[in-house]
C-alpha cells in the first residue's frame, strides 16, 4: 500500500525554496531528447554513496505519474517519493510519509537564448518534523548531502548532453519564513 503524500504544510521549520541549475552549451540532443534520457535513467544521475534511487512502484523503464522511488540517503535520511507530473521538459516528485522533507521537487530542462540549455532542480519543502529541522538547519548534515547530490546530478546531465557546462552549478536557497536568500556557485 502506498504511503500518503507529505506536502510542505505538513512539515516543520522554515519553508525553503531551493534551485540547483547549470547552463549547458553545445548539446548534441534537443531539450526533449535529453529530458527523455534523464527520465529513463534517474538513478544513474545520483551519486550512489549519497542517494541511491530504487524504483519501488511502476514499470522498470521511463518514469510515469504514480511511480514511486525509495531513496537510500547517506545517514538516517531514507525516504520515498512519488512522480506527480511528467511532461516533455520536466517531471516532478512529491515526498511521501516518512521522507526527511515534506514538499515537492521539479527537474526541468529549457532552452535559453544563444542555444543554451538550462537544467534545473527546483524544490519547495520543509523538514518533516522538528528533529529533522534541527539536524538539517542547525547541524547542517542533511543540507550538505542534499547540495552535493543535486550538484552531481546537474553535472551528470550536462556531461550527458554531448555539450559542456558553461560554469559551475548554481545553488540558490530562499528561506520564505525568514526572508533570506543565499546563492552559491560550485
Amino acid at each position: 500500500m502506498s504511503k500518503a503524500k507529505q506536502e510542505a504544510p505538513d512539515g516543520a521549520g522554515p519553508l525553503l525554496e531551493r534551485r540547483y541549475f547549470v547552463d549547458i552549451v553545445g548539446a548534441t540532443q534537443t531539450v526533449e531528447q535529453l529530458m527523455q534520457h534523464v527520465r529513463c535513467r534517474v538513478p544513474e544521475y545520483c551519486p550512489d554513496l549519497l542517494a541511491e534511487f530504487e524504483k519501488s512502484q511502476g514499470a522498470s523503464d521511463c518514469l510515469d505519474v504514480g511511480d514511486e522511488f525509495r531513496i537510500k540517503i547517506l545517514g538516517p535520511w531514507n525516504g520515498t517519493v512519488r512522480v506527480t507530473k511528467v511532461e516533455k521538459t520536466f517531471f516532478e516528485f512529491v515526498t511521501l510519509e516518512g521522507h526527511p522533507e515534506a514538499g515537492r521537487i521539479r527537474f526541468s530542462l529549457e532552452s535559453q537564448p544563444q542555444e543554451v540549455f538550462r537544467f534545473e532542480i527546483h524544490s519547495w519543502a520543509r523538514s518533516r518534523d522538528g528533529l529533522v529541522a534541527f539536524a538539517y538547519d542547525t547541524l547542517g548534515v542533511g543540507k550538505l548531502v542534499q547540495e552535493h547530490t543535486w550538484r552531481i546530478f546537474c553535472e551528470r546531465v550536462a556531461a550527458d548532453s554531448g555539450g559542456r557546462a558553461l560554469g559551475p552549478v548554481t545553488i540558490e536557497t530562499i528561506d520564505h519564513d525568514h526572508a533570506k536568500h543565499d546563492v552559491k556557485h560550485g
